[in-house]
């Protein structure tokens, strides 16, 4: 059972940055997609990053492209979202996502960040993220 804790949430400046890190208790996460949610009060969950495990390929949300980050570790136990140029609406809670039922490219991620929360098995609590104008 794999289990992830997220940190580095809490209060930015509009125009600031935050670091959010993922960590999993896993030792090797080679063939497990992870991403990252993005979640207000009343709506869905939405992935704005993840990453291909296998072939360790980022992909990003429009949203975010060009002011977020998703890099892993060397070691693959961490994962980490690195939000930069924030805006208000950014504000919301930050969950980290794993899945690592399927071979290769064949996971959430290679399926782009439109797959649906259920397609990620393991979850993180989440973070609180508040971007302040």
């Amino acid at each position: 059972q794999l289990q992830l804790v997220e940190s580095g949430g809490g209060l930015a400046q509009a125009g600031g940055s935050l670091r959010l890190s993922c960590s999993a208790s896993s030792a090797n996460l080679d063939n497990t997609d992870i991403a990252w949610f993005h979640q207000v009060p009343g709506k869905q969950r939405e992935a704005i990053a993840c990453i291909v495990g296998s072939i360790n390929r980022p992909k990003l949300a429009d949203s975010v492209l060009g002011r977020f980050t998703i890099t892993r570790s060397n070691g693959r136990r961490m994962v980490w979202l690195q939000m930069d140029a924030l805006k208000p609406e950014d504000t919301g809670t930050y969950f980290c996502a794993a899945d690592d039922r399927a071979y290769g490219t064949n996971g959430p991620c290679a399926s782009g960040l439109g797959a649906p929360v259920n397609k990620y098995k393991y979850w993180g609590e989440g973070t609180q993220v508040t971007v302040s104008s």
